[in-house]
């Protein structure tokens, strides 16, 4: 796959750890920044990695920040994102049978590292289930469209 990756100063270090891992999973990464831990706006990241993947230039995006909340809220601004905050691996999971979410937020103040690489790897691993779940997305596609 290849994955839209950004950050703002609260995500920088998390970002440049889990780009390789990515990479080690076999995945393409597009770093669409920040570039170092200087303060930075969330939605100056979030909302470019959020449109990646809604214009289909990446596969699926993931955001980092401190608590991951700015930039899940940024991201989910743009349509067509479902952009899912994921604390552990079964959220990680059901987020993707159940959401078909197509960024992952992270907070890089909130979790270790080797949970952040755990979390990404079942996202990644993990497809929608559809069924019963098509029909919920769909709803919130039809919303989006109306608007």
């Amino acid at each position: 796959m290849n994955i839209a990756i950004a950050n703002d100063h609260g995500g920088y270090e998390y970002k440049q750890i889990l780009i390789p891992f990515l990479q080690g999973l076999g995945h393409s990464v597009v770093d669409l920044g920040c570039h170092d831990s200087g303060s930075v706006d969330y939605a100056d990241f979030a909302l470019p990695c959020g449109e990646a993947v809604a214009r289909s230039e990446a596969d699926r995006g993931i955001v980092i920040c401190g608590t991951g909340i700015g930039v899940s809220i940024a991201a989910n601004k743009v349509k067509g994102i479902r952009c899912a905050l994921c604390t552990d691996p079964l959220m990680a999971r059901l987020t993707r049978e159940h959401n078909d979410s197509n960024m992952l937020a992270l907070g890089g103040r909130i979790i270790g590292i080797e949970l952040a690489k755990e979390i990404v790897a079942v996202w990644l691993a993990t497809d929608f289930t559809g069924g019963r779940h098509q029909n919920r997305i769909d709803k919130i596609t039809r919303y989006e469209s109306e608007r």
